[in-house]
């Protein structure tokens, strides 16, 4: 799931086929809901056998109404909550980020919690913060990374979410139950800044019939309370590296905590995956896959789209001179 208009992360996932749905321009906590339900139920009705259902969030997803979607529904029928994956960015994270509630439920659900960029902090600072999601969440299992290499058993199968914690006994007693058939796990991923969140479920192999009606809405409208919006940007004309710089380092509003984008300079024939959370950005060369063209979503609260897009066209190169090596 992409706030933005654009599915950046689409288009840099190598070897995408029918085993991904993309879920773009809203968050699955709020404005998309209905649409995860009914990707899901698309996904359960394929022949093909499943053993994971993976529902990875924007970053900026109330992990309980997703987690609602699926135990709020005929859904907690069909799968079972294996656990909320939380992606903590350990540069970056505080628990007033955003002035919203979205950084603490997200530690507060989440069952584990992936203490991410620990080599960009000192080790005092990663201690530090370990404390505190340890006051947060006491019994979370927390997994200090790097560039968020992760062993996939420590994530996936692990039956970690405890469904009686936040519902009534009766809506959970299908999830505590064993059953004698195959499960297939989904996992709910709620991220923190930059990185994503997880919910991890196990689909039930049985046979069902149901009429997708969505009787009970479980939808957030913290988008609206807390000003997030994103602005998505296209250009199929090159960009001027320095301006593009001068931009970054002289006009890029504090109120921007992520950019993700494809960019085309034209001092380079190389496609240039852009990413932006928090103060630092990265920019890394590839081949373009298809014709050059510029692809950019920024996200943040209360931004003036106006000025951004007007100081994003001033970007564009005059010039296209498409030479040259590499950047940065």
């Amino acid at each position: 799931n992409e706030f933005g208009e654009i599915g950046i992360d689409n288009e840099l996932i190598i070897n995408t086929d029918d085993n991904m749905i993309a879920l773009n321009n809203g968050c699955i906590c709020c404005t998309i809901n209905d649409d995860l339900i009914e990707a899901v139920y698309n996904v359960l009705e394929h022949p093909e056998k499943l053993d994971y259902l993976v529902v990875e969030t924007t970053g900026l997803a109330d992990p309980l109404p997703v987690a609602l979607s699926f135990l709020g529904t005929e859904l907690r029928d069909m799968t079972r909550l294996d656990s909320i994956v939380t992606m903590v960015d350990s540069e970056n994270f505080s628990i007033d980020l955003f002035n919203s509630d979205v950084a603490t439920n997200q530690i507060v659900y989440g069952d584990i919690i992936i203490l991410n960029k620990t080599d960009l902090v000192d080790q005092a600072n990663v201690d530090q913060l370990e404390s505190r999601l340890r006051d947060m969440k006491t019994d979370a299992r927390i997994l200090k990374t790097t560039k968020a290499q992760v062993p996939i058993p420590l994530i996936l199968s692990v039956g970690l979410f405890e469904s009686d914690k936040y519902f009534d006994s009766k809506r959970s007693d299908h999830d505590h139950h064993h059953h004698d058939h195959d499960h297939h796990h989904h996992h709910d991923h709620d991220c923190c800044d930059d990185d994503h969140d997880h919910d991890h479920h196990h689909h039930h192999d049985h046979d069902h019939d149901h009429d997708h009606d969505h009787a009970h809405h479980h939808h957030s409208d913290h988008l609206e309370i807390d000003g997030f919006t994103s602005l998505s940007f296209e250009s199929d004309k090159p960009l001027g590296l320095r301006k593009f710089q001068d931009f970054l380092d002289n006009k890029l509003p504090s109120n921007v905590f992520r950019a993700k984008g494809i960019l085309w300079f034209d001092q380079s024939p190389h496609r240039h995956i852009f990413h932006l959370s928090g103060k630092r950005f990265s920019i890394e060369d590839d081949e373009w896959k298809g014709e050059p063209k510029n692809q950019l979503v920024l996200i943040g609260q209360d931004l003036d789209h106006d000025t951004l897009r007007e100081e994003l066209n001033q970007c564009i190169s005059s010039e296209s001179t498409n030479t040259g090596t590499g950047i940065w």
